[in-house]
Parts: C-alpha cells; sequence; structure tokens
C-alpha cells in the first residue's frame, strides 16, 4: 500500500513541479526517486540502472524521427516556405473564413512533419492579423492554431509523419498509415467538433469578454501575390532567413509537404519490402522483426530525402546551410530528452511491486474490451505527464505486450490498436502543464486564464469525443 501511495505522490509531485516551470528534466528524476524511495527500492539503482536504460532506450529507437523532423522544420521555417504556405492558404479562402484559414494552414505544415513549434512561430502572426482584420478576438488565436496543429494532424490523419503515430509503430508491427478509415473518421470528428466550437464562440459574442479585443484594420499588403514574395515586411522575411524577393513560389514550398506523405508510402508499401529483411532476426540486429522496423524506417527515408529536395530546390535561399542544419538538430535535442526521461519515470515506475496492482486495474477496466483499456491508460499517463509521446511511451513500454496479446486474441487488428492508442494520447495530453500549450500562449502573448478554455475545448474535448467514435466503431 505504501508503495502505491508513492507512486501516486510521485504523479503528483511530477505534474506540479512541470506547471510551476521546472524543467522535466529534473523533475521526472525527483519524481522517480520519491517512487523509488516509498517502495523501498535503492534509490540510486533505480536513477541508473533502471531509468537511464529506459531512457536510453526510447533514444535509440526515435532519435533519427527526432532529429530528421527538427531538422525539416528548421529548413521550411528558414526558405520561407512554411509562411508561404500559410499566407497563401489565408489569401485563398479569404477574409470570411479567418478561422478555417489558419486551422488548414496549421493543419498541412504539421501533416507534412513541420514541428508544432515552428508552425506557431510562424503561424501566430498573420492570425493576428487576420484577426485584427475580421474583428475576431484574440483570445481565439491560441485555440485555433491548436485545432490545426495539436490535433488531428498529430495523431489521426493516416500517414503524419509525428512522433505520436510513430511511437506504436515498434510495439504493434504497423505502419504510420495504419487503421485510415478510422484515422479518417476520427480527423473528421475533431475538425468538425473544433471548428463549430470556434465559430460559434466567435458569433456569440466571445469578443464582448475579451480582456484584450483585436479592433478591425485593413488587410496589409504582405497577403498579396504570395508566389512571388511580394509585399513582405523586411524584417519579418528576414526573420524567415530569406529575401522577401528570393521567397519561394507556392508550388515550391508545397513541394516537401507533399513529398513526405508520398515518399512515406512508397516506402512501405513498395520499396522497402523488396529488400530481404531475414538478417533481422540475428541477436547483432535485435532479433526483431521486418514489420516492427518498416514503418519507423519509411519515415527516416522520407524525411532524409525530403531535406535533400529542400536543400536542392532552396539553395539560394538557406546561404548559411550549415547553420541551418545545425540549428534544426539542437532543436531536436530538449523535445527528445523531454520525452525520454518521462519515459526512464515509466520504467521506474513499472519495475515497482504496486505497479503491478495499477497494470492490472488498467487491464482489466471493461474485461473483454482492450481498446476502452487502452484508450484509457493512454489519456490518463498523457494527462499526468503533459506529454502524448510521453504517455503513450510509458503506456507501451510498461503495458504494450499485454495490449497487444489481447488484442489479438480479442480479433482486433494490430492497426486499430495502433490507431486507438496514437487518438488517445491526444487527449488529455493538452492539459494546462503541457509545453506545447506554454508555448503557444507565450508565442501569442495571452495567459491561461484568458485563452485556455477554448484550447481545452478543441485540443481536450474534441479528441475524446473523436475517440469516443473511433472506439466505438472499432468494437
Amino acid at each position: 500500500m505504501t508503495g502505491l501511495i508513492g507512486i501516486l505522490i510521485a504523479l503528483v509531485l511530477l505534474i506540479l513541479l512541470v506547471y510551476r516551470g521546472l524543467s522535466v528534466l529534473i523533475a521526472a528524476p525527483l519524481a522517480a526517486a520519491l517512487a523509488a524511495a516509498f517502495s523501498g527500492v535503492p534509490v540510486l539503482a533505480a536513477l541508473t540502472q533502471l531509468m537511464m536504460p529506459g531512457m536510453g532506450s526510447f533514444i535509440v529507437q526515435f532519435m533519427l524521427l527526432f532529429l530528421l523532423g527538427a531538422i525539416f522544420g528548421k529548413l521550411m521555417e528558414d526558405t520561407g516556405a512554411a509562411r508561404v504556405l500559410a499566407l497563401s492558404l489565408a489569401e485563398r479562402l479569404g477574409p470570411t473564413h479567418t478561422i478555417p484559414a489558419v486551422v488548414l494552414a496549421c493543419a498541412v505544415l504539421t501533416y507534412g512533419g513541420v514541428s508544432l513549434f515552428v508552425v506557431a512561430f510562424a503561424v501566430a502572426p498573420l492570425a493576428a492579423e487576420l484577426f485584427a482584420r475580421a474583428g475576431l478576438p484574440r483570445r481565439l488565436i491560441p485555440a485555433t492554431i491548436a485545432l490545426g496543429a495539436f490535433t488531428f494532424t498529430m495523431s489521426a490523419l493516416p500517414g503524419t509523419p509525428a512522433i505520436q503515430n510513430a511511437i506504436p509503430m515498434p510495439f504493434f508491427g504497423t505502419t504510420a498509415f495504419a487503421a485510415p478509415g478510422l484515422g479518417f473518421l476520427g480527423a473528421a470528428v475533431m475538425l468538425a467538433f473544433g471548428l463549430g466550437w470556434l465559430l460559434w464562440r466567435a458569433r456569440s459574442g466571445a469578443l464582448a469578454d475579451d480582456a484584450e479585443p483585436v479592433a478591425a484594420a485593413p488587410m496589409s499588403r504582405r497577403m498579396r501575390e504570395l508566389a512571388q514574395g511580394e509585399g513582405f515586411d523586411i524584417a519579418e522575411a528576414r526573420q524567415d532567413g530569406v529575401a522577401p524577393d528570393n521567397l519561394p513560389p507556392i508550388w515550391l514550398a508545397a513541394l516537401p509537404i507533399l513529398a513526405v506523405v508520398v515518399l512515406n508510402g512508397l516506402f512501405v508499401w513498395l520499396v522497402l519490402p523488396l529488400f530481404d529483411s531475414a538478417f533481422l532476426a540475428e541477436p547483432r540486429w535485435g532479433e526483431t522483426t521486418f514489420e516492427r522496423v518498416r514503418g519507423v524506417w519509411a519515415i527516416i527515408l522520407a524525411l532524409t530525402l525530403t531535406i535533400v529536395l529542400i536543400v536542392l530546390t532552396n539553395r539560394s535561399r538557406l546561404p548559411a546551410l550549415t547553420d541551418s542544419l545545425s540549428a534544426g538538430a539542437g532543436a531536436a535535442a530538449l523535445p527528445l530528452l523531454s520525452t525520454a526521461v518521462l519515459v526512464g519515470f515509466g520504467t521506474v515506475v513499472a519495475a515497482l511491486p504496486a505497479f503491478a496492482v495499477v497494470r492490472d486495474a488498467v487491464l482489466g477496466v471493461v474485461p473483454g474490451s482492450p481498446l476502452v483499456s487502452l484508450a484509457l491508460s493512454m489519456n490518463v499517463l498523457a494527462g499526468i505527464t503533459g506529454s502524448a509521446s510521453g504517455g503513450m511511451s510509458i503506456a507501451l513500454a510498461t503495458m504494450g505486450d499485454d495490449y497487444l496479446a489481447r488484442g489479438l486474441a480479442a480479433g482486433i487488428a494490430p492497426e486499430v490498436m495502433h490507431r486507438v492508442a496514437s487518438i488517445a494520447s491526444g487527449g488529455l495530453d493538452a492539459l494546462p502543464q503541457n509545453g506545447a500549450v506554454v508555448t503557444l500562449l507565450s508565442v501569442c502573448r495571452l495567459t491561461h486564464r484568458q485563452a485556455y478554455a477554448d484550447i481545452f475545448m478543441v485540443a481536450c474535448v474534441g479528441p475524446l469525443l473523436a475517440l469516443v467514435v473511433v472506439v466505438l466503431v472499432a468494437a
């Protein structure tokens, strides 16, 4: 009983420390040490022999994905492609569709592999201008960006290179295109609910209680002639690392987004199956199977070739290519370590005797329905850690084999388990302590009090509703 109380206290401590702004790199080891102490487990041994190997295992599996994804996002930012895409979509939908335009801009960028943090910085200034012109409340900007960047393109749409869609692949032997029908269904529910909520808020007088309303303003010249890059403010263009007269045309800006998705599919279904993979069964290659690595390999190859494509087609827009590549690599370090340290924390907790009680309770939820148990555990752990990828990694690392076995016994395809796990991880992850939420509010210069309620509706309630629909259909 003491051990179980220790786990609960450790989880509460982790939430409080992260919410108060302490780095998860510090908070997670402290929480792990506390849980170990309550269980009578040697604290130093728990940290060095359990937590560190758990972190290392995650880094070994997913470092290349984090690295390549961050470099891809940085190149899209430095070439000006991200800004051109966002502005182009906003212009084509027009001022009367400001909210859908911003959502679509964020969705296109994140589905193509651009980091949600890059998207937030690239789209927030555009959204502020569009909302001002339409007379919409500034407090809705973070929720609008969150809907496009944090929800359906992160966890539901098949083929997305998001890490939340990649983590289940080694556990279930699936690919990024797992259960496409369920993925599109979940994405449609999230998008419909989120847009419905935001448009209702805009129509129902949200502006009246906006602490800092934005007056309507005429559209600036930088919205014109996007393909030729005319009218951009010089200072803003330099932030993208490219001069205003050297921005890529819209077709070139969109090419990498299309390339990532198409190449991913080609490698999954056509190219990689042609190679002899029997060697993977040997001990020096990890004694694994082709199905467990195919999805990760496909994304790695797709991102690598797309990065080369960006460099070759935008060389004049990358005068400091080495700096861009290095900055992208550096940007991958903190998200990778932050997620890995949460996995390490989960490894410690999973090794404690009291965790068996927690595991049996979670697996026993709605006997005979592993999908419900899987969805519940993903949400709880994602909410506790404030991270979709962290919560998912902990759940699958500790109970992934059990879920797979129970799913197969119940006649549930691994692809369905993959999609449910991915969608479930994006439910309660966007609680106030979530790092992406904090960053987004900071970029938009708003507080939790001003804007979080709408973020919660589109990034938590919408995905949870989609999860219920997907589980019901899958069952």
